[in-house]
């Protein structure tokens, strides 16, 4: 698979856009990033999963992910191989991302809605003569 491969398929994702952050390839649905060509240049395509996602993916196929070094990887942060990778692994795996992706931008919207403070409105003052 090529960077070009994981393009497609990130963008065929429902609601997928390409982006840009800090000059790299980026797919984001709902204006948030779910998988990068950030390492492109290194071979790999980045997944945004959660710790126990990256934990499966990583325990079966290890030659095709491994975590991103630091506290990203500890965060669910994953590359993925490309010349490793088949299509549907990586169609799979990008799913998965833009699934998690998309979940986290519900709860999100849920929580701004409960704690968004209701606004008070003002009653005009009547005058009486």
């Amino acid at each position: 698979m090529t960077a070009d491969d994981f393009r497609r398929i990130a963008l065929s994702l429902e609601g997928a856009e390409e982006g840009s952050h800090f000059g790299a390839p980026d797919f984001r649905v709902g204006g948030r990033i779910f998988a990068t060509l950030a390492a492109e240049a290194q071979g790999y395509g980045n997944l945004m999963l959660a710790p126990e996602q990256q934990a499966a993916f990583v325990a079966e196929a290890p030659d095709v992910f491994l975590p991103i070094p630091g506290g990203w990887g500890r965060n669910g942060a994953t590359h993925i191989k490309l010349a490793a990778a088949h299509q549907d692994v990586a169609f799979g795996a990008l799913q998965t991302a833009w699934k998690l992706r998309i979940e986290k931008n519900r709860s999100t919207t849920r929580k701004a809605r409960q704690t968004t403070p209701k606004k008070k409105t003002s009653r005009a003052k009547r005058s009486h003569l």
